[in-house]
């Protein structure tokens, strides 16, 4: 598929996961061609960087799903920042375990899943929507309440005589102990799934270079599609590497985009994050005038046109 095409199958108002982390591996030549698009009112799930800051920037999101948004190297993003200043966008901001537990959770197609990051800290404030769960075992996985009492012997032992148990304690042991208490996290399921990843063949299947495979397997399994784009473009067959770094699989991407430098100007396995860039990003952020320049200059063609406006900018810079 072109960039083009992976827009034109979304819809104003979608759920839109956006994989990689902060400054590093963004689907940026896909999150451009939604920058130029009609699109709108669109709620974003990302480990944020400047994917968020340039959709808030061209008034594409209506609320952000986060655990942070930060440039690495900066530490916040200044579009996102300013919309939030502004009430311009909504936030629903998790811990970084929440979030993941959340795509676990849309991944196994289930409602939520428990865990215990977030209890006793302000996120639970921040989000009232968030609901807690007892746990029905204890530390042992034996059930509380003596509705279990046999669930502690082998499981080749009689049934009947684990149920004759159960019955007789279950009076007396329905109110013995209570479970841990556990935030139970709602599953962050997405209508589409933005990726990018060094490698992918025309299948579908995605290979990352990089020492950390971020959250991009999960995004891709809890989209109802997931597009995938690439730095290279090979056959099946082409993906020569461990196991281990073929992150993607096929069955769970709708389509694939070959866009070299695509990640830019983010860091990824193929290059290093273009500090200097990012900086002159995030400095025309703070002037109106200075925003307006960057995009007409940047952000008005297409990835070639792109591309060519970044190698000037360096030319200029060293020249």
């Amino acid at each position: 598929m072109t960039a083009e095409e992976v827009v034109a199958s979304l819809e104003s108002g979608m759920t839109v996961g956006i994989g990689g982390w902060g400054s590093r591996r963004k689907p940026m030549a896909l999150v451009r061609a939604v920058c130029g698009s009609a699109l709108k009112d669109l709620t974003i799930v990302s480990c944020g960087g400047p994917d968020v800051g340039l959709l808030c920037a061209a008034g594409k999101v209506r609320r952000v799903v986060a655990p942070f948004v930060t440039l690495d190297s900066i530490p916040l993003e200044p579009h996102f920042r300013a919309a939030r200043q502004s009430g311009a966008v909504g936030l629903t901001e998790y811990d970084e375990g929440m979030f993941m537990f959340g795509l676990l959770a849309a991944a196994h197609r289930l409602p939520f899943l428990p865990i215990r990051a977030g209890l006793g800290s302000d996120v639970m404030r921040v989000n009232p929507g968030l609901r807690t769960v007892r746990s029905p075992y204890d530390a042992a996985g034996r059930p509380y309440g003596g509705a279990g009492r046999g669930a502690g012997k082998d499981a080749g032992e009689d049934a009947e005589e684990n149920t004759e148990e159960n019955t007789e304690g279950s009076a007396e042991g329905s109110a013995e102990e209570e479970g841990e208490e556990l935030v139970a996290v709602p599953a962050l399921t997405l209508d589409a799934a933005l990726i990018h990843l060094e490698r992918a063949d025309t299948r579908g299947n995605g290979r990352y270079l990089g020492p950390d495979p971020y959250l991009d397997d999960l995004f891709a399994k809890a989209a109802a599609r997931t597009y995938l784009s690439c730095e290279r473009l090979v056959d099946p067959g082409g993906l020569a590497g461990p196991p281990q770094t073929l992150l993607v699989s096929r069955m769970h991407v709708a389509g694939v985009v070959e866009a070299p430098a695509g990640a830019h100007f983010t860091e990824c396995g193929d290059h290093d994050r273009d500090e200097a860039f990012q900086r002159h990003y995030a400095a025309s952020a703070a002037d109106p005038e200075a925003w307006a320049a960057f995009a007409d200059r940047f952000l008005s063609g297409d990835e070639t046109a792109y591309r060519d406006a970044v190698r000037r900018w360096h030319e200029e810079r060293a020249g």
